[in-house]
C-alpha cells in the first residue's frame, strides 16, 4: 500500500462512518468556530477603532520649534534655534509632496476674555488661529454652520469658528450663534461655526475655545512671536515612517540646516492612541487563543478516544492488512491520515461559521465592516492538521503494534 492508497482509504473509512465522522468533524469544528470567530470580531473591532482613531492622531505627526534648554544633561550648551516661522509653515504645506492633510495651528492665548453684546466670558478661553484642516483634523465636528474656507485662511478674513461651552456662555441653552458677532482684544469677529460638544474627556478643551485664521492671529499677536505646529495627518497607516522621512528632509530644506547639524526642529510622532489600541486588541487576541485553546484542547481529546474506538472496532482489518504485507509505517499512516481528514473537514466548516459569527458579532456592537481574516483562516487549517497528527498518532500506533494473528481471531 503506498501513501496514496492509504489517503483513498482514510476517505472510505470516513465515508464508511458517516456519522461518526461527522460528529467527531462538529467537535473540532466548533474549537475552530470558537477560535476563529473570536479573532474575526477583534480584527472587525481594531479595523474599526483604527478608522476612528485615525482622525484622532494615531496616524499623525507634528512638527514644531526646538525648545531652547541652553544646555543639555551633560552640561554642554547648546545651540540656540529660531523659532518656526509662519513663512516657513507655509513653505512645507505648498512644498509637501506626500498625500496628506497639513494643519496649521498657533495658540495665541489661554486666557482670553470673549464678548458678545452685553454677556462675556471668564478670562480663560482658548484662542488659537489656525487654517481650514485644523478641525477635520482634530477629529472635529461642525454641529452648525461651517469651516473656515480657502479665501478666508488666505486673506485674514475676520471670521470665528466656537466651542460648544463657550457659545452656552455668551449665548445661552441652545446656542445658536452662527450670523452673530464676537470680539476679544478689542477685535470684533463674525461667527460662521459652531462645533458639536467634545466633553471633557479630549485633549484640549475644545468646548471652549475660539478659531480664527492663522493669518489674523499672527497679526494680533502685535509682534510677539508665536509657537506654530504643523499637524500632518496620513490616510495610510504604513506610510507614516516615509511621509515623516519626507517632512523631515524638506524642513531641513526651508529652515536651510546643515548635512552635519541636527534638526533645528521637533518631529514627533502621535504614537499614544496607537499603543493604547494595539495593547488591548493584542491583550483580546491572547483572551481569544485561550478559549480556541481550550476548546481545541477538549476536541483533540475527544478524537483521539473516537479514534482509539476505531482502532478497537477494525481490529480484524488491522490484522487482514498485516497479513497481506502492510507495515506498520502504513498502518499508522492510515489512521493518522483518517484523523486529519476528519479535522479538515472539521476545520472547514469551523472556519467558515467563525468568519461569519465573527463579523456577526462585529455587526451586533455597531461595526460594518465585513472582514476575511485571511491569516487566521491559513492557521486555523494549520491548527487542524496539527490537532489530526497529535490525536490520531497513538491510536495509530497502537494499530500498527498490533499481532496480525491475535488481530484476525478478533471477535
Amino acid at each position: 500500500m503506498d501513501l496514496l492508497e492509504n489517503i483513498r482509504e482514510g476517505l472510505r473509512s470516513v465515508k464508511a462512518n458517516m456519522l461518526r465522522s461527522v460528529l467527531t468533524a462538529l467537535i473540532v469544528a466548533i474549537g475552530i468556530t470558537s477560535l476563529v470567530g473570536i479573532l474575526t470580531a477583534i480584527d472587525g473591532i481594531e479595523y474599526s477603532v483604527s478608522e476612528s482613531l485615525s482622525s484622532l492622531g494615531v496616524n499623525t505627526f507634528d512638527i514644531y520649534s526646538k525648545w531652547n534648554r541652553g544646555t543639555n544633561q551633560d552640561g554642554v550648551t547648546e545651540k540656540v534655534r529660531a523659532r518656526l516661522t509662519l513663512s516657513e509653515m507655509q513653505k512645507f504645506i505648498d512644498q509637501y509632496e506626500v498625500p496628506a492633510s497639513v494643519s496649521l495651528s498657533a495658540r495665541l492665548t489661554i486666557l482670553g476674555e470673549v464678548k458678545h453684546g452685553s454677556q462675556k466670558t471668564n478670562p480663560n478661553v482658548d484662542i488659537r488661529g489656525a487654517n481650514e484642516e485644523f478641525i477635520p483634523i482634530k477629529g472635529l465636528n461642525i454641529q452648525d454652520g461651517r469651516n473656515f474656507s480657502r479665501f478666508e485662511i488666505q486673506y485674514g478674513s475676520k471670521v470665528a469658528v466656537i466651542g460648544y461651552k463657550l457659545a452656552v456662555s455668551l449665548y445661552g441653552e441652545n446656542p445658536m450663534p452662527v450670523g452673530t458677532e464676537i470680539s476679544f482684544k478689542g477685535t470684533q469677529f463674525k461667527v460662521i461655526g459652531l462645533l458639536k460638544e467634545k466633553g471633557d474627556l479630549s485633549e484640549n478643551n475644545y468646548d471652549n475655545m475660539v478659531v480664527i485664521p492663522i493669518l489674523v492671529a499672527n497679526q494680533m499677536a502685535a509682534g510677539q512671536p508665536l509657537s506654530y505646529r504643523l499637524n500632518v495627518g496620513i490616510s495610510d497607516m504604513n506610510q507614516l515612517e516615509y511621509a515623516m522621512g519626507e517632512a523631515t528632509g524638506l524642513m531641513r530644506k526651508i529652515r536651510q540646516d546643515r548635512v552635519d547639524e541636527k534638526n533645528s526642529f521637533e518631529i514627533e510622532k502621535s504614537e499614544s492612541l496607537a499603543q493604547e489600541l494595539e495593547s488591548i486588541t493584542s491583550g483580546l487576541r491572547w483572551g481569544g487563543f485561550g478559549v480556541g485553546f481550550i476548546t481545541l484542547l477538549g476536541a483533540s481529546i475527544a478524537l483521539m478516544n473516537i479514534m482509539l474506538v476505531s482502532v478497537t472496532e477494525r481490529t480484524r482489518e488491522v490484522g487482514v492488512r498485516k497479513a497481506l504485507g502492510a507495515t506498520p509505517l502504513r498502518i499508522r499512516q492510515q489512521f493518522v491520515i483518517e484523523a486529519i481528514v476528519v479535522c479538515l473537514l472539521g476545520g472547514v466548516a469551523g472556519v467558515i461559521l467563525g468568519i461569519l459569527i465573527g463579523n456577526l458579532i462585529s455587526k451586533a456592537i455597531g461595526i460594518s465592516t465585513f472582514v476575511v481574516p485571511w491569516l487566521w483562516m491559513f492557521m486555523g487549517m494549520a491548527i487542524c492538521i496539527v490537532v489530526g497528527l497529535l490525536s490520531g498518532y497513538y491510536p495509530a500506533h497502537k494499530a500498527s503494534k498490533l499481532d496480525p494473528i491475535e488481530s484476525l481471531r478478533f471477535e
